[in-house]
């Protein structure tokens, strides 16, 4: 069996964390044991590019469980458990090629040992397996039915390359799942992102002035959990809709170029490019703390960061001093990578359940088709959000009312009025 990480004695530590991870995934643990018992997904090759979690192995489990055979690789160079990695390959035999703090050549090397097993599904977060295999292993789309994609920065890339009729296998997007979006992104996010921020300053933020840059469903987590640890939240946003839900959820709302001058700390949320540039930069009070919780280390212009700096230091392990000409000092987290997992161990394993309860059942959903899915990216079915809604529901203990036969037949009637 290949495999690539960083030390295979730290397999047994890995295990342990993915034991403890697996007690809070209920929903998965349900989907394993009836994937061990039918091998719903015998003979298939499932390759997959995300990240290397505790979580994700719970979710590499469930689909070899099923009768796949699986190969695992990073989506992001910064947020490999190698404990994690190690355990995968000696306990569970699955191919894996994950080192935390690889560099851009082995990560792609990596992305491309798992191509070499011609899957016939792809699972992604961020889409680079799916764009590799369209611009650089073309040979391996025939041996492709279908694929996933986890992320909201994914979606927008896999989206562009429907619209331009380059896709050449279907995708649904597990992101835009309910069970998904709504509760990983905001409140995954929310948590592990202040979570990456703490561990890698342990610094204070109550009291202080804690600008977001985004306000989508990360965004939106993110500035929840910052004011409930105290901070006066300000909010970034190039979209009105999305500016006036924050104003009116309470937070102050304003250019990216005015709250630069107050921040404490800032975290961009966007998906986007070059959020905070340099012009910002130049404005940001002594000791500013920047941090990135977006898919791509693209959203701060760390070249215009560095083209005004005099000297670079590592001061702690994730936090690097820019020295400015006039003394100032701005600090970059987590090399402008996701903080969440480049600091922290990304999102609890509670609301992973339910994002990876989408993957799993989505892989099963294109496998029992007869038919493979349109070139397109679909969306989850309404029928597995739901059922994953229900039995998150189930495992909480949490019970709700159903519809009478009155109230069905009100709802679906027109002549029914005052």
């Amino acid at each position: 069996m290949d495999y690539d990480v960083k030390d295979i004695k730290l397999a047994k530590e890995g295990a342990l964390r993915i034991e403890w991870a697996n007690q809070n995934m209920p929903v998965l643990n349900r989907i394993k044991a009836r994937f061990k018992k039918e091998k719903p997904l015998k003979g298939q090759r499932l390759a997959a590019c995300l990240h290397v979690t505790t979580e994700t192995a719970s979710l590499m489990q469930t689909l070899k469980a099923g009768g796949a055979r699986v190969f695992l690789c990073a989506s992001n160079p910064l947020s490999t458990q190698d404990d994690v990695a190690a355990s995968l390959v000696k306990h569970d035999k699955i191919s894996t090629f994950a080192i935390k703090g690889e560099n851009n050549k082995t990560y792609y090397k990596h992305i491309n040992a798992v191509i070499d097993n011609k899957p016939h599904y792809t699972m992604d977060d961020g889409a680079d397996l799916v764009s590799t295999l369209h611009s650089e292993r073309t040979e391996m789309l025939d041996f492709l039915k279908g694929g996933t994609e986890e992320t909201t920065t994914g979606v927008i890339r896999l989206k562009s390359m429907a619209q331009d009729k380059v896709l050449r296998y279907p995708i649904i997007a597990v992101n835009d799942a309910q069970t998904k979006h709504f509760f990983d992104n905001r409140y995954g996010t929310g948590q592990s992102t202040i979570d990456g921020i703490i561990r890698a300053t342990n610094r204070l933020l109550a009291g202080s002035t804690f600008v977001v840059c985004g306000y989508g469903w990360c965004g939106r987590g993110l500035a929840l959990r910052a004011r409930g640890m105290g901070a006066k939240v300000v909010v970034t946003e190039v979209d009105a809709l999305s500016a006036l839900e924050a104003v009116m959820d309470g937070f102050s709302v304003m250019p990216i170029k005015k709250a630069a001058k107050i921040g404490d700390f800032f975290c961009t949320v966007t998906g986007n490019v070059n959020v905070i540039r340099q012009e910002h930069f130049k404005r940001m009070k002594d000791g500013a703390i920047v941090a990135n919780s977006g898919h791509f280390n693209v959203e701060l212009d760390l070249n215009g960061l560095n083209a005004l700096a005099q000297k670079r230091r590592m001061i702690r392990e994730f936090v690097e001093e820019y020295l400015l000409e006039d003394g100032r000092r701005i600090n970059i987290l987590g090399d402008g990578r996701l903080i969440n997992l480049a600091a922290a161990e990304g999102h609890p394993s509670s609301v992973m359940d339910m994002s990876f309860a989408n993957q799993a059942l989505s892989i099963e959903y294109m496998v029992d088709m007869k038919k493979p899915l349109p070139l397109d990216v679909h969306s989850v079915p309404q029928k597995i959000d739901t059922a994953i809604a229900n039995e998150k529901l189930a495992a909480m203990g949490t019970k709700i009312d159903r519809l009478t036969p009155e109230q069905k037949k009100y709802l679906s009637s027109w002549n029914l009025g005052t």
